[in-house]
């Protein structure tokens, strides 16, 4: 299974790190960018709102989100492909179209769409990385913005244009824009994966650093609490 390798392969690396005198515990794998925030942001509107973002593994990033300040709920799942194929074990394989995928619901008063894109593309995931990130690759790792109304589309473009713009990254941002057809929310092991295994070596290198960036970088959007889905309680 891709889920008993991708463990075994971080706890090996990690394990292999932690012999050598440069492995300094909790450092992230990819480091935070800052970014100036979008000079086009959506509309308020009235109610929870739904946005749709995939950055590699979503443990980390529904970890993130779930430590978002205005973020009422944040799922794992898949996105880009079909019902029939909306499992771990067959996305898992790169072939669905599905990229492992967070369905956000937020408060627009509290946090924006243009916040939660600028937390995205910051603190979420290295948007340079084509179809992978960090040790995982694979089309189900890509960096994607599933849109919901033409509103979010303009928003994500924009964004887009203006960090390219900006020459904030290294190389060129290849996260991709398109509207979204279905989200399934994924397996129920999946849900609050970082915070119910915070010494797992795969949140530990790869995930823990981003919430830390999170508190460093966007201290008026941070909950020291994460909004979980199961209803668990915060041990830790």
């Amino acid at each position: 299974m891709r889920f008993i390798s991708r463990l075994a392969a971080c706890a090996a690396a990690v394990g292999a790190l932690a012999m050598s005198a440069s492995f300094t515990p909790g450092r992230a794998a990819e480091d935070a960018v800052v970014i100036p925030p979008p000079a086009v942001d959506a509309k308020a509107g009235d109610g929870l709102q739904t946005a749709v973002f995939a950055g590699g593994c979503f443990w980390g990033v529904q970890g993130v989100f779930q430590h978002t300040a205005g973020v009422a709920n944040a799922v794992s799942g898949y996105a880009g492909g079909s019902k029939a194929t909306a499992s771990y074990m067959m996305v898992s394989t790169g072939t669905t179209g599905h990229a492992e995928a967070v369905e956000i619901k937020y408060d627009p008063k509290q946090v924006s769409y243009g916040k939660l894109l600028q937390i995205f593309f910051s603190v979420v995931h290295d948007p340079t990385q084509l179809n992978r990130q960090g040790p995982d690759s694979g089309t189900q790792y890509r960096s994607a913005i599933f849109t919901l109304n033409d509103d979010q589309k303009k928003v994500a473009d924009a964004y887009i244009a203006q960090l390219a713009a900006a020459k904030v990254y290294r190389g060129p941002i290849v996260t991709k824009v398109g509207p979204l057809d279905r989200f399934y929310p994924a397996e129920a092991y999946h849900q609050d994966y970082l915070t119910l295994h915070p010494s797992q070596p795969y949140i530990v290198y790869n995930d823990m650093p981003k919430i830390d960036n999170l508190k460093k970088l966007f201290p008026k959007d941070y909950l020291e609490k994460p909004t979980l889905v199961s209803g668990a309680k915060v041990t830790n």
